[in-house]
């Protein structure tokens, strides 16, 4: 199967779902083509809320592609590749909807940053979460803010200095990112189907000015964000991190 970025909308809701055959991680391609579709149904009066999700049953998001981390040669292409996580999470943040996510499974890295972003997310069991980052020699700067914005710079702490270990889904959800936690996927779906529904009934301009509400005091990340992919394309580019992300690989 190839990667893609398919959007359905029914009902007022747009369904957003992402694939890619390596555990649904993020090239530039596909971060940019998510980026687009935000900014495209952002600007649709149909449309008064949008779920984001992945395809299959393995993995919600296995965060940056390592293939293509390998492949940066110079400070410009690690800025601009992890610019691409910085571009998504503002697009999530200033789109003047309501974005419900999906987590079905595991979410590493700039997958637990997509969650972050989102402003409800109900999870699987399954989606235990992890921020492997400095294993790899770089650390989690880029999706720092929205994390530490969900769940507090304590837990983010705990997260990163721990870069090997899961936090399952209930970790997850005492501390904020998650809202909602089911045994079932399909308890899950159908409780997502009936909240989805009804608060895309409500009034749009009240979701909208709830939106804005939500993401108060945030401005500053249209710059924040990419000055953190500054650093983190510098530090992809060590010895440390080319061996570490081969190691990872094999």
């Amino acid at each position: 199967m190839q990667a893609n970025i398919t959007t359905q909308i029914q009902d007022n809701i747009a369904i957003i779902s992402f694939f890619h055959p390596a555990g649904n991680s993020f090239p530039s391609s596909q971060l940019e083509k998510l980026t687009e579709e935000l900014h495209s149904i952002g600007k649709l009066n149909t449309v008064s809320l949008i779920i984001l999700k992945s395809e299959g049953v393995g993995a919600f998001c296995a965060g940056a592609s390592f293939d293509e981390l390998l492949a940066v040669s110079n400070l410009e292409e690690g800025s601009k590749f992890f610019s691409g996580f910085a571009n998504v999470i503002n697009a999530m943040r200033k789109c003047p909807k309501l974005i419900i996510g999906r987590a079905h499974g595991k979410a590493v890295g700039g997958g637990v940053g997509l969650l972050a972003a989102c402003d409800y997310v109900f999870a699987h069991e399954n989606a235990t979460i992890k921020l492997s980052e400095l294993a790899i020699g770089i650390g989690p700067f880029v999706i720092e803010p929205a994390v530490s914005k969900k769940i507090g710079k304590t837990a983010m702490a705990e997260m990163t200095l721990e870069p090997t270990a899961w936090k399952n889904a209930n970790w997850a959800h005492e501390k904020g990112l998650f809202s909602k936690v089911f045994a079932k996927i399909e308890d899950l779906d159908e409780n997502l189907t009936t909240f989805s529904g009804l608060l895309a009934s409500y009034n749009p301009e009240a979701l909208l000015e709830m939106k804005k509400v939500l993401w108060e005091g945030t401005e500053n990340w249209d710059t924040l964000l990419f000055e953190r992919a500054a650093i983190s394309g510098r530090l992809v580019l060590s010895d440390f991190t080319k061996k570490a992300l081969l190691q990872f690989k094999k």
